[in-house]
């Protein structure tokens, strides 16, 4: 089969519509000023001097990976010119779990990046010989670093009721060239989707951490449709039909200015083309990869959910699973009983009850539920009242890959008792 000769691919450099892939600065659209505040704010390091730390905050795919990513490197590049060893430390903290696990990724990042030995193992030994490690081997191989913690928010820990993991871990990066614990010049650059990010961090670590923020926000259409152009070589130039880019750039307008999803769709697309044997990216191919990436970007969302809002949809979710009613809406007075046994369970925070309907009702605008109020009748209040749109069966399993909620999927059947019993206790009142 691989021997067979088929038709010549859509693409002649499929890397350009690989999202994470480091771009030249001519090809960055539309983040001339978020461009410009981080060269400003990174430029010290030119000069033997150490940069401010840095919170890049906006929606998902909005650049700030790709911004970040480009200024480094080049960096990198112009300190290599001047005999400056300058290291890019560059994790994503979505699939971490713990402070712990997170300094072990930071350990195995350098390692690789200069080929030393990790020099710890990944269990066994604390974290503060980890940190140790660490600093070994910044100050063996580099006069300056800035360490880059892509979805920091989502580094929470294990316990909601402590401070989070990644409140603990800026405190500790961001003050350890102080300490001369590194003995070179280290910066922090966080990025998160999450505007309210700081609220959220430890007094100690907020004047230690003390960034510069650049903010992000949404693409629109015409961005977008530039983004793609200054893409479209990854192609063959005679491979991209007309209305391939207006109409990817229109269903990536659609999903709230998400330039990612756009060159994943651009990528899907051609992806398609070759699959079929087509010659040329069409219409159909564009339509069809979208079909494909709503089916699951649901469940996508779901990863990316803070533990608090995963522990709202999860409860929410169980009520669905596991009423004995036929219709499978959700009484939030019934969800909010579930959601506080389940936070009982975890030992993890419990929130009021508004911010639990809050929760769910921000759930709407990613297509998860659906929302209403209702009415008890005549003196008996006002409630809402959710209905999934998708199937709760799948965001449940989803959820639970999230290790702090294991523990609930393995109570199935008291899971199931309680849900029951708050709604009958609803119907009687």
């Amino acid at each position: 089969m691989f021997d067979e000769e088929g038709r010549e691919s859509v693409f002649v450099n499929r890397d350009l519509v690989e999202p994470d892939t480091i771009i030249d600065e001519e090809r960055i659209v539309g983040r001339d000023e978020q461009l410009e505040s981080v060269v400003t704010y990174l430029k010290p390091t030119l000069q033997g001097n150490r940069p401010p730390n840095m919170l890049l905050y906006g929606p998902a795919g909005t650049g700030k990976s790709l911004i970040i990513g480009a200024v480094t490197h080049q960096i990198i590049d112009l300190c290599k010119s001047k005999g400056e060893r300058f290291g890019v430390i560059d994790i994503n903290c979505q699939p971490i779990n713990t402070l712990d696990q997170a300094v072990y990724e930071l350990v195995q990042t350098v390692a690789s990046t200069t080929d030393s030995e990790i020099g710890v193992p990944e269990t066994g030994v604390s974290t503060k010989r980890k940190y140790r490690r660490l600093y070994e081997l910044i100050n063996e191989n580099y006069d300056s670093v800035i360490f880059i913690l892509d979805e920091i928010d989502l580094l929470v820990g294990r316990r909601a009721n402590d401070e989070p993991a990644y409140s603990k871990l800026l405190y500790q990066l961001s003050r350890a060239s102080n300490t001369n614990e590194i003995e070179g010049r280290v910066s922090v650059a966080a990025l998160t989707n999450d505007p309210k990010f700081m609220e959220d961090i430890d007094g100690r670590a907020e004047s230690s951490f003390n960034p510069r923020d650049v903010y992000f926000p949404d693409y629109d259409a015409n961005q977008l449709q530039e983004i793609l152009r200054n893409r479209k070589d990854a192609f063959r130039e005679d491979a991209l039909q007309g209305d391939v880019i207006p109409l990817v750039s229109a269903f990536a307008a659609q999903s709230h200015g998400d330039a990612r999803k756009a060159i994943d769709l651009f990528r899907g697309a051609g992806d398609l083309a070759d699959e079929r044997g087509d010659g040329a990216v069409r219409e159909e191919h564009v339509r069809d990869s979208q079909e494909e990436i709503d089916k699951d970007r649901s469940l996508k969302l779901v990863e990316g959910l803070t533990t608090q809002k995963k522990i709202s949809l999860y409860s929410t979710a169980a009520v669905t699973r596991y009423s004995k009613r036929t219709g499978g809406s959700v009484p939030s007075p019934v969800g909010f009983k579930v959601y506080q046994w389940v936070t009982d369970e975890l030992d993890a925070d419990q929130m009021t009850r508004e911010t639990y309907v809050k929760y769910v009702k921000e759930l709407s605008t990613y297509g998860l539920v659906s929302t209403s109020r209702k009415s008890r009748g005549r003196g008996g209040g006002m409630y809402m009242e959710f209905t999934f749109t998708g199937d709760p069966n799948a965001i449940m399993d989803r959820i639970v890959d999230d290790t702090r909620l294991e523990a609930i999927a393995d109570q199935e059947e008291l899971l199931q008792s309680v849900v029951n019993a708050q709604l009958r206790e609803f119907q009687n009142k």
